[in-house]
């Protein structure tokens, strides 16, 4: 929805948040459905509700449990009967600079006031450790904005004493914890208050009068950033940039002002921009985040636009370019296809409303930000939209790019061959098939929430739920990577199975797109087929559950040997397999023991 994209109208949403709500309930399906708790601080019954907007636009439907007013340590660690029943996978811990108990005084010694900030530090801890040992979900904590005053002047930030200070060393401490704990976020509420605007966000009228620990128009960007944790958590990120090039990527047209006249580079204010600009973009690479051109041009100057020297990207940082003057919602549609991607994985970056506008009328789950016409703010549209939300950083992402290469290496090789069994042998594939392990708790989560061509029941799982299912007994779990004389594919395939009594529920079954097509799912059904038999399983059930993007896994079981035994009239099948009657499908994939 058009009216919760950034940049949004923060008053609109207030006013509307009830109409809104209804227009997405009516125009959206296929919502993934999450328990979210939010402890506060202060009042948060408008941010409750303003979150569920953002929630709901970006396929989340949340259901709510909210704790009496600055009943959050109470709530944490004395426990609720009612959060028990509730049951969060999500705890979002709205606090602020308001809810910091002892701060320095000017009488205090320098051992006073690190007393102080350890036993600040040691009650949040205990907050954590209690919802972590009794709920074992995902954590989101404020940090802290700054003080609305400075009663030392600029010395504040430096001196013991300061309030400015001692907020920057406890905002470090939690920054710390952070690193060190998985399935625990910060709400970095000290960057947006200051991108906000402090004095407006720490408004001391809205706390008196209604003790909100911010002023009204500020609960929109903070929801939105919120929700933009949450729906990275649950794998709802974009995975891909589309760029145009002139006067997008570069300043001018280069058709027309030739390679030598566009500005790049550092000769004059903007080229800088575009220089910036085009370094972000980079950066984005370096993450894993999947760079391709979309420019109506001819190939030869879009090249050389990119072979310019002073260029910051070049042709081998972009995984397809579309050079052309096909209407670039085609070229959008082949490059989703090229990539294995849905294309509502892609955001589309163009300084032109008119071709924005198309798009957003052909494909509406396209991103198209407005970027504006003004280079230097570019940046600033594509940052603050949140597409791209970091909750991890793992080393299959930091291989991602290469990894696309290498795919593109692979489909050369395929055209060499007439018998596609020789080309999967010739790859000279290697797996690993095991159940899980904590070195791959966070790649394995990520996969459960970014695989949705094959992905047979749908189920989205943070680390936390992950985690939890693999130190069960209850269940069979196996991650595979995948490794060729291209490169290594990474973890890219997971499942998991519940065990009943003699019988196996596959509750879930995904697989990467960058292997599809390469047996990888029948070397993954004999491990667990042979993982079934250890533990005296003699039936395996699965289930398939179709979505707008699943329906190539449609055929999944019955390939496997399975007898379908019913389907609902909205497609859903359930599958049986009798254990002994199985015989092994791999023929291609050497697995490592």
């Amino acid at each position: 929805m058009r009216e919760l994209k950034y940049p949004f109208d923060p008053d609109f949403i207030i006013q509307k948040k009830k109409k809104i709500k209804r227009r997405l309930l009516e125009s959206s399906c296929g919502f993934i459905e999450k328990k979210i708790a939010i402890l506060g601080g202060s009042t948060t019954n408008d941010i409750k509700l303003v979150l569920e907007l953002f929630l709901l636009d970006q396929g989340i439907k949340p259901e709510f449990y909210e704790s009496e007013y600055n009943k959050f340590y109470e709530d944490a660690v004395f426990g609720n009967e009612e959060l028990d029943a509730f049951a969060p996978d999500v705890i979002f811990i709205h606090t602020s600079f308001r809810n910091i108990i002892n701060l320095p005084k000017i009488t205090d010694t320098a051992e006073d006031v690190d007393a102080k900030l350890e036993s600040e530090f040691a009650r949040f801890n205990q907050v954590w450790t209690a919802l972590r040992n009794r709920y074992n979900c995902t954590i989101i904590q404020n940090n802290f904005e700054y003080p609305h005053y400075r009663l030392l002047g600029n010395k504040d930030a430096t001196d013991i004493h300061g309030k400015v200070n001692f907020v920057t060393r406890l905002n470090l401490l939690f920054a710390q914890y952070a690193q060190e704990n998985d399935n625990f976020y910060i709400n970095d509420i000290n960057y947006q208050a200051s991108q906000y605007g402090l004095e407006k966000w720490s408004d001391e009228f809205y706390w008196f009068m209604y003790k909100y620990a911010l002023c009204l128009r500020a609960i929109p960007y903070l929801s939105f950033n919120v929700s933009n944790i949450i729906k990275a958590i649950y794998g709802k990120n974009k995975k891909a940039l589309v760029l145009d090039l002139d006067n997008t990527l570069w300043g001018g047209i280069i058709g027309d002002d030739g390679v030598e006249n566009i500005a790049i580079g550092q000769e004059t204010a903007q080229s800088e921009a575009f220089t910036e600009f085009q370094e972000y973009i980079k950066e984005h690479k370096d993450l894993g985040i999947l760079l391709n051109v979309n420019s109506k041009n001819e190939m030869e100057n879009a090249l050389a636009g990119l072979a310019h020297p002073e260029s910051v990207l070049s042709k081998d940082d972009f995984i397809v370019i579309k050079a052309n003057w096909e209407p670039k919602s085609k070229n959008l549609y082949e490059i989703a296809n090229e990539l294995n991607l849905g294309i509502d994985s892609l955001v589309f970056v163009d300084d032109n409303p008119a071709e924005r506008e198309i798009v957003n009328q052909e494909f509406s789950s396209v991103s198209t930000p407005d970027i504006g016409n003004k280079p230097e703010y570019y940046l600033r549209a594509i940052d603050r939209s949140g597409y791209f939300e970091c909750v991890s950083i793992s080393a299959d992402d930091l291989k991602k790019v290469n990894m696309y290469k290498q795919n593109a290496q692979r489909k050369q090789m395929l055209a060499t061959f007439e018998n596609y069994g020789d080309y999967l042998l010739s790859l000279n594939m290697n797996a690993t098939i095991e159940s899980f392990i904590p070195m791959y708790m966070q790649r394995i989560a990520q996969l459960t929430n970014k695989s949705n061509q094959f992905n047979l029941t749908t189920k989205r799982y943070s680390q936390a739920d992950i985690e939890q299912v693999a130190n069960s007994d209850e269940y069979i779990t196996l991650y595979g990577k995948l490794t060729d004389k291209f490169g290594d594919n990474g973890v890219v395939s997971v499942v998991i199975g519940h065990i009943e009594g003699d019988a196996l529920d596959i509750e879930l079954w995904i697989m990467s797109c960058r292997v599809l097509k390469r047996d990888m799912e029948f070397a993954m059904m004999d491990m667990l087929i042979d993982k079934a038999k250890e533990n005296n399983i003699r039936k395996v059930y699965g289930n398939y559950y179709p979505t707008s993007k699943n329906s190539m896994v449609k055929e999944f079981y019955s390939l496997h040997g399975f007898e379908k035994i019913s389907e609902d009239e909205q497609g859903n099948t359930r599958w049986e397999l009798v254990v002994n009657d199985y015989e092994n499908k791999n023929k291609y994939i050497n697995v490592e023991e």
